[in-house]
């Protein structure tokens, strides 16, 4: 099935029109990695998922660090005053409630709490989790760059191959016109070469909507404008190795999805500790000071205060202790998954080689094929030339020769697809 779609892809060719490009870039498969690192969106995206992570660690961090506040106050009952009768005999004593100021300052520290030590490891392992997926993401990219500079020059090769092929059939074309007008040809030959000739332009046409796509692809991965125009100085024959095997060791700690779910199963475990921490006591400690700035006509609040505080969890009806089998049930469930991956990537693993395998030996089946079918061509267009053969059988044999190009091209592409499918699995998609 991806064979085929693969030869719909070079052969079919009926989509996006040719963009007016402005800017120019120049690269080779390495500089399109690199750009695509510093330049892509969704990296960049994922970098500032890092940074993030970075300032939410701190700030659980700063949760246990010395806390200080300051207040500040202004009173003023306006006049009234405080009536005291000691003596119903006697008159009431009235006393004008003055105006008062305070200034206090006060420092907090938390001196011993479980869950917070573990949420700062946590908070860490989040940070490593963000790290890991920054990674992934990279890999990802660089792996669809690196299928995008591939489909790009394959679809420039196809396109060369029917442009030259409809330059070869019009020089034909124009030597068989005066063959009719003299007599030595019918003019059926002439009808069956100019039908061939319109299918191969529009075939050329459709090729250079596809080649245009194929760039517009590889601008939004390499995180481009769509106006600038893009120059491939690699070809493809520097991919294609004469000595291709499939023997890639794998090592599951190479593999970005792996990496991903041991620093999840570990976050998991930490969930456990953070439940157990809950039956533990918090203690903090604090000072206060206190400055009457304006004082009243009496006072008796000190201006130091030192202080400790312990809150001692003593019974929740069970609660405590059904959130730590809960946390218990995840993080097994977490392990499930992570045994369930393993086997997810060793059978990956073994499937991507036999692909790559497959791919191989189709690659060198039509290697001999796309030789024979040029042979036969050229060998049936001279014999058309000297009227041995009729129109038909040219445009047929063309039609063979068209169709070897596009089985070895989509060989080639198919090959190199694989290779990079494993490099990326085994996580070595960066460093090739």
């Amino acid at each position: 099935m991806r064979r085929k779609q693969i030869i719909i892809f070079l052969s079919g060719m009926l989509l996006f029109g040719t963009a007016f490009p402005q800017d120019k870039l120049v690269i080779d498969l390495t500089a399109a990695k690199e750009h695509a690192l510093n330049y892509n969106r969704t990296i960049k995206n994922s970098g500032l998922a890092v940074d993030q992570s970075q300032e939410k660690l701190w700030a659980t961090m700063a949760a246990g660090l010395p806390q200080v506040n300051a207040t500040a106050d202004y009173t003023n009952a306006m006049g009234a005053k405080i009536s005291i009768q000691f003596d119903e005999s006697a008159p009431a004593t009235e006393i004008p409630i003055k105006p008062t100021s305070n200034f206090n300052l006060q420092v907090g520290q938390l001196l011993f709490n479980g869950s917070y030590f573990v949420g700062v490891q946590t908070a860490k392992l989040a940070k490593k989790l963000s790290e890991k997926s920054l990674k992934k993401t990279e890999q990802d990219v660089v792996s669809q760059v690196v299928e995008g500079y591939y489909l790009v020059l394959v679809s420039e090769e196809m396109l060369k191959i029917l442009q030259g092929n409809k330059d070869n059939l019009q020089k034909v074309y124009r030597k068989t016109e005066p063959m009719v007008k003299v007599g030595i040809m019918e003019k059926v030959e002439l009808d069956q070469l100019s039908v061939q000739v319109n299918s191969l332009d529009n075939a050329v046409k459709s090729a250079e909507r596809q080649y245009e796509m194929a760039k517009n692809l590889l601008r939004l991965q390499l995180g481009v404008t769509a106006e600038t125009e893009l120059e491939l100085t690699q070809p493809l024959s520097d991919f294609l190795e004469p000595n291709w095997v499939a023997d890639t060791s794998f090592e599951l700690s190479e593999n970005a999805d792996y990496q991903l779910v041991e620093v999840q199963e570990q976050i998991t475990e930490k969930q456990i500790d953070l439940q157990k921490a809950s039956y533990l006591p918090t203690v903090s400690g604090y000072y206060n000071f206190t400055e009457k700035l304006l004082k009243p006509a009496f006072d008796m609040s000190p201006r130091h205060m030192v202080g400790l505080q312990m809150n001692i969890p003593v019974f929740s009806s069970g609660e405590r202790r059904a959130k730590v089998k809960q946390a218990k049930i995840d993080l097994e469930m977490a392990r499930n998954s992570k045994a369930l991956l393993e086997d997810q990537l060793a059978i990956q693993f073994k499937q991507l080689r036999f692909n790559l395998n497959n791919a191989l030996e189709s690659y060198e089946t039509q290697q001999k094929n796309i030789k024979i079918s040029r042979e036969v061509y050229e060998n049936l267009k001279r014999k058309y030339e000297q009227g041995m053969i009729s129109g038909l059988e040219l445009t047929t044999a063309d039609n063979n020769y068209l169709q070897a190009e596009s089985d070895y091209l989509a060989s080639v592409l198919e090959v190199l697809q694989a290779q990079n499918a494993l490099d990326t699995l085994t996580g070595q998609v960066l460093n090739n």
